[in-house]
């Protein structure tokens, strides 16, 4: 089995866990913006771009309520994040056309879980070939674009949606 080492993502594990602050929490009480990275607000969650991207696009739906466990969401909170969900897809697939998604939850440490307090459910775009050489030789993944620029670009479709 090949193990893919990520050395960078530890950094940002251990920021958030030193912070003794749910970053989730934190930033679900921020109006959006580019600087918190916070897409778009609903009743019972939100849409926030991921700070360490798997791809470009890469964006989390998170409830407001603090919690690792998914039976601890309502009725009604499961059917806000399921249409945030359904919104961050046709967003995505609207500006940038990818070819499918990867989505998941990581529950708990041992899943792969970042922040394993506060679920959230990642969205990740996926094209043929997003995987290149890179990875494979030099250990590199290659994020296209800046954060900023696809906040503007995700924002700007929102807007145009709603």
């Amino acid at each position: 089995m090949y193990i893919l080492w990520a050395p960078w993502r530890f950094k940002y594990i251990e920021s958030v866990n030193s912070q003794n602050k749910c970053i989730f929490c934190e930033k679900s009480k921020e109006e959006p913006s580019v600087e918190n990275l916070v897409l778009y607000k609903s009743r019972y969650a939100f849409i926030i771009l991921n700070l360490f991207p798997y791809n470009t696009g890469h964006v989390m739906v998170a409830p407001y309520k603090h919690t690792s466990k998914i039976s601890d969401l309502n009725n009604d909170e499961w059917i806000d994040i399921t249409g945030l969900l359904d919104l961050s897809i046709r967003i995505l697939e609207s500006v940038y056309k990818p070819h499918g998604f990867n989505i998941g939850m990581n529950l708990g440490k041992i899943a792969g879980a970042g922040i394993e307090e506060h679920i959230h459910i990642h969205v990740v775009p996926r094209w043929s070939g997003d995987t290149n050489f890179m990875p494979i030789i030099s250990n590199t993944k290659v994020i296209p674009e800046g954060l900023e620029d696809t906040y503007n670009k995700l924002k700007k479709k929102l807007s145009e949606k709603l």
